[in-house]
C-alpha cells in the first residue's frame, strides 16, 4: 500500500517500487548457478600437433610472403619472384620439375614475415587450393 504524505494543501501518494520479489529472484538464479558451476565439466580441445607425419617430403616447394605482399618462390634452391596471378602455373613447374613421379608431388610449405597480414597468407592458400594443389602446409616458428 503506497504511503501518504500531507504536505500543504493536498495529500499525495508516495509511490515506490517493490524490491523484494526482484531480490528474491536474483538470490534463486545465484543458487542455481552456484550449484550447476561446478558440476559442468571443461570442454577439452584436441588441437593437431605438427611433426606426426610419418614420412617427410624428400622435395619441398616454399613459397615466402614478404613485406608488403611480395611472393618469392624457393624451389631447387632457386629463388623466383611470383605474382599471385602466376603462383599456381609457378608451382605446378616446380612440381614437374622434381624429381617425384607424377602421383607423389612434392609438398608445397608457405611462410610469411611476422608483419603480413593474415589475409594476405589465406590468398595465397585459396589460390592454391582453387588450382587443385593438394598437399599445402603452413611453416611454423616455435617461441623459445
Amino acid at each position: 500500500m503506497p504511503a501518504v504524505t500531507s504536505r500543504g494543501r493536498g495529500r499525495r501518494t508516495m509511490s515506490e517500487p517493490n524490491m523484494v520479489p526482484f531480490i528474491d529472484v536474483m538470490l534463486v538464479l545465484l543458487i542455481i548457478f552456484m550449484v550447476t558451476a561446478p558440476l559442468i565439466t571443461p570442454s577439452m580441445i584436441d588441437l593437431p600437433s605438427m611433426g606426426k607425419a610419418a614420412k617427410q617430403p624428400d622435395v619441398v616447394v616454399h613459397i615466402v610472403v614478404g613485406k608488403d605482399d611480395q611472393l618469392e618462390l624457393r624451389a631447387q634452391e632457386k629463388n623466383t619472384p611470383v605474382t599471385l596471378d602466376t603462383l599456381a602455373g609457378a608451382v605446378r613447374r616446380a612440381q614437374t620439375r622434381a624429381d617425384g613421379s607424377a602421383a607423389e608431388r612434392p609438398a608445397v610449405v608457405i611462410s610469411a614475415d611476422k608483419a603480413v597480414r593474415y589475409e594476405s597468407v589465406v590468398k595465397v592458400m585459396d589460390t592454391l587450393q582453387r588450382a587443385g594443389i593438394e598437399r599445402v602446409g603452413l611453416s611454423v616458428q616455435l617461441a623459445n
